[in-house]
């Protein structure tokens, strides 16, 4: 009788016990890690140069920015909304930098307070519309990304008779700013960009933002259901125009690495990247209905974009065949997401 009673005990939470594959499923970011293992087994068995040390460092330097702002606009879309300024916000921020440090003269630093300030004040005003006004984020956000470009492009040609600002290495203040967000660190024949090492702290204090702190079942309660979230006292405004804010502080930093690290900025750079930034974030689990996804499978929906867009150029394709590759990748995503998502929720009942 004793030895039965034994038994079934040990045997009783086994038994109930989620199985390896299962507890797998239910993580967003499962797809996008068997996706970048392929991806990076197929260019390293193509190519040589994929797995040296310029290789890995290039191709981790390309998915780098792209990850910054993966990460954030991943955090967003599981709140349930889109930032389509994300992309042009990273021009606008450094070109306020720059037309500080090198028109007006003012130390590096304190042109890059007043850039952030800047985006802060934006990400702050696209959240509080798209909450006041209970309009589409997709619509609030365009119309931010279309005055962003303008006024871009407008100011820039006013002050200098041009589209770029050049210059900002002879700004007081440049050496140790460009330390925080340009150096490089030698590693053996490999050259790091400061921009990898920022993604890989703001992939860290993401995730433990999501998984371990109250704001973060703030933000799969809002993108699950707004009223829902409501009705439990979660403060939905404030969450979501936080995580608006967030993506602009994203774009700040993409756009001083940039800057601090080529010296110069166009008034037209980061358009279009909007649309990547929310391909890297579905790639890496991300539902486009939100309440669902994962700020670590978009850091590796990034780097699945760097593995294959420096994977293609090693091999010596055309790189017209990367489009194809994301169209392929956007619509594959999708599909198993979905798919792991419904599962995710029955294994959850």
């Amino acid at each position: 009788m004793t030895d039965t009673a034994t038994i079934s005990e040990t045997t009783a939470p086994a038994a109930i016990r989620p199985s390896l594959l299962n507890r797998l499923i239910v993580r967003p970011e499962i797809g996008a890690g068997l996706g970048a293992l392929l991806v990076f087994v197929f260019f390293a068995v193509i190519t040589d140069r994929f797995l040296s040390p310029l290789g890995v460092a290039t191709w981790l330097d390309d998915a780098s920015t792209l990850g910054i702002m993966a990460v954030a606009v991943a955090l967003l879309m599981i709140g349930g909304e889109f930032d389509l300024s994300a992309g042009v916000m990273t021009a606008s921020t450094a070109l306020v930098t720059a037309m500080l440090a090198v028109h007006a003269g003012w130390n590096v630093w304190f042109a890059l307070a007043v850039s952030l300030l800047f985006a802060l004040v934006v990400g702050a005003l696209n959240g509080w519309v798209v909450m006041r006004t209970g309009l589409p984020s997709f619509i609030v956000t365009l119309g931010t990304f279309l005055a962003l470009q303008g006024l871009n492009l407008g100011v820039t040609r006013l002050v200098t008779g041009t589209v770029q600002v050049s210059g900002i290495r002879s700004a007081p203040g440049y050496a140790s700013a460009g330390w925080v967000f340009a150096a490089t660190t030698n590693l053996g024949e490999a050259r790091i960009q400061a921009s990898v090492l920022w993604w890989i702290a703001v992939t860290a204090v993401a995730t433990v933002v999501l998984l371990r702190t109250r704001f973060g079942n703030w933000i799969y309660a809002v993108g699950g259901s707004l009223p829902s979230a409501r009705a439990v006292g979660v403060p939905a405004a404030r969450t979501k125009i936080l995580l608006f804010m967030g993506t602009a502080v994203a774009g700040w930093i993409v756009g001083s690495c940039n800057l601090l690290r080529f010296a110069s900025v166009q008034a037209n750079q980061g358009v279009g990247l909007e649309f990547q930034y929310i391909i890297a974030a579905v790639v890496g689990g991300c539902l486009l209905t939100g309440g669902f996804g994962s700020v670590l499978g978009a850091a590796i929906g990034a780097l699945i974009f760097g593995m294959a867009r420096q994977g293609i150029v090693f091999a010596r394709w055309d790189s017209d065949w990367f489009m194809l590759f994301l169209g392929v990748l956007l619509l594959a995503a999708v599909l198993v997401n979905n798919a792991f998502a419904k599962r995710a929720e029955r294994l959850r009942r």
